[in-house]
């Protein structure tokens, strides 16, 4: 499973929001009748296709067809990032896109490949580098990016 880096810099807050309790109300709904399995087993084509190309398997059974199936698939939203954002398939990518300028929001999504079950499962911030300000000297910038300053 990626892990989230956490956000830092000065004043950064962890910025993780964790969605269990409103899953549990999904599947408490679901298991009284009150949602149809149509209503929560509804993930977009897309969603579905990452889930089976690089989802990462995570132990378990799907809450509603009880398949062993589950995967969790991430994406991230962010400044220089596609507008539908970047579905994470690589390991060191969410610490790669950490490190980056400006702030990323990572979204966790738990998918069944069997019956389409979804829902999100966290929500983290991820605090890259403040970008440049006028103050910046270069050799301050070289080091933001990486750089080797004589």
């Amino acid at each position: 499973m990626f892990r989230m880096p956490p956000a830092s810099g000065p004043g950064s807050s962890e910025g993780h929001v964790d969605y269990r309790l409103a899953r549990a109300s999904v599947l408490s709904s679901f298991r009284r009748g009150v949602l149809d399995r149509t209503e929560v087993c509804d993930a977009h084509p897309e969603l579905v296709r990452a889930a089976r190309e690089v989802g990462t398997p995570i132990p378990g059974e799907c809450p509603v067809c009880a398949q062993p199936e589950l995967v969790h698939v991430t994406y991230v939203f962010g400044p220089r990032l596609p507008k539908h954002g970047r579905c994470i398939s690589l390991r060191g990518e969410l610490s790669r896109l950490a490190k980056r300028p400006g702030t990323h929001v990572a979204y966790v999504v738990e998918v069944c490949r069997q019956c389409s079950w979804n829902h999100l499962v966290r929500r983290s911030t991820l605090a890259g580098d403040p970008p440049p300000t006028a103050e910046s000297t270069p050799v301050d910038n070289a080091r933001r990016v990486g750089r080797d300053v004589d």
